[in-house]
């Protein structure tokens, strides 16, 4: 079982992931997210 400051830690590490991924993929504003590879 870990620590209450361990969990706290890699809780905000994930939060700093999962935001800056959310970033680079567009979500929540479409408009910033790259162009699709459309097949043809």
């Amino acid at each position: 079982m870990e620590s209450t400051s361990e969990y706290v830690e890699r809780l905000r590490e994930n939060k700093q992931k999962d935001d800056a991924n959310r970033r680079r993929q567009g979500n929540g504003n479409p408009s910033k997210r790259l162009p699709q590879k459309n097949k043809k």
